[in-house]
């Protein structure tokens, strides 16, 4: 049985405190974009751990502006790049320009150098730059000229990626992908939506002459991050979540014998990490100090649906990896 030490006590103050921090973010976020609560809730826990998210959509569901948004409620730098086939490592992460007045090199660093960055159609920059940015994203530091430059805290990088145009991509090999804490899916707006869409346009809510004021300060959002390690996970979710990443190993002894063939590889003790850590802070986003299961429960397609590798045969029979996650999920009893 894992054994922890015993958890630092949460004052109700300061959970009160951390829940108007994220009710405000919340609200701006909603005064700008039109529905996509799940997406809400995935920058949040991205801004609340520090993790790092991966947004799949066709062109238009407002992730640039969704983005924008939270770096503008929280007074944060916000940067975003624009990947294409062409894009060098030093575009993103800074380079070393002589100065000839000068005769010396004066370093110039790049967008990564933000709070929040959003990392448009990633998929469409090379192997190389795409492993410039996700070891800055690891490693929370670029080094330019020999010389290391931390980048700011906190940090969120927000990456897109765009399903239905493969020409001229590179793909996100599995062991990058994995680095991401979530990976959302979104999906296009309810009639309803879209008409509030329209009608929000008409009133001039997207222009920049509308830019709300901020809602929280960076010191806030660092304040809330220290809350959310703080937040109490227990052994027996710590074994539930370790369980679920095991049966994704080790699906033919749990599940459909079929749905388990279409699994080459399971998850890597990443998906346990980012499932203790986003837990909590989806524990924090609903008023409470500590986790429960369905918290875990909640997080099952964001956390796994990139770390599960399934083959050709779930391509050919067009399985979506949604449904062998919820086969593994139920497979696995809840505490």
């Amino acid at each position: 049985m894992l054994q922890t030490s015993a958890p630092a006590r949460i004052e109700p103050v300061e959970l009160a405190r951390a829940q108007q921090v994220v009710a405000n973010i919340s609200r701006s976020f909603d005064a700008k974009v039109v529905g996509q609560a799940r997406l809400r809730e995935s920058l949040l826990v991205g801004l609340l751990t520090g993790g790092h998210i991966l947004l799949e959509s066709v062109p238009g569901l407002a992730k640039t502006t969704a983005a924008q948004t939270v770096a503008e409620a929280v007074s944060a730098e916000f940067r975003r790049i624009q990947c294409t086939p062409d894009l060098l490592p030093s575009d993103i992460v800074g380079t070393q320009i002589y100065d000839a007045a000068k005769g010396t090199f004066i370093t110039q660093l790049g967008p990564v150098h933000a709070n929040i960055v959003l990392l448009d159609e990633i998929n469409r920059s090379s192997a190389k730059t795409q492993s410039a940015m996700l070891e800055a994203m690891q490693e929370q530091q670029t080094s330019i000229g020999g010389q290391e430059y931390k980048l700011p805290s906190p940090f969120l990088v927000l990456a897109t990626q765009n399903p239905i145009e493969q020409e001229g991509t590179y793909q996100l090999p599995e062991a990058q992908m994995d680095r991401f804490m979530l990976k959302d899916v979104l999906d296009y707006p309810s009639p309803a939506e879209e008409t509030e869409i329209l009608r929000r346009i008409d009133a001039g809510v997207f222009t920049a002459e509308q830019k709300p004021a901020a809602a929280a300060s960076l010191d806030a959002v660092l304040g809330a991050q220290d809350l959310v390690r703080r937040i109490y996970i227990d052994p027996a979710i710590i074994n539930y979540i370790v369980g679920l990443v095991y049966v994704t190993r080790n699906a033919g002894q749990y599940i459909d014998r079929r749905l388990a063939e279409f699994i080459e590889f399971g998850a890597s003790p990443r998906a346990s990490i980012a499932f203790s850590r986003a837990a909590r802070a989806v524990a924090l986003l609903n008023g409470r100090d500590h986790v429960i299961p369905e918290d875990v429960k909640s997080l099952a397609h964001r956390v796994l649906r990139h770390r599960l590798i399934l083959g050709f045969d779930a391509i050919a029979e067009q399985v979506p990896v949604e449904s062998v996650i919820d086969a593994i999920v139920a497979s696995v009893q809840t505490p």
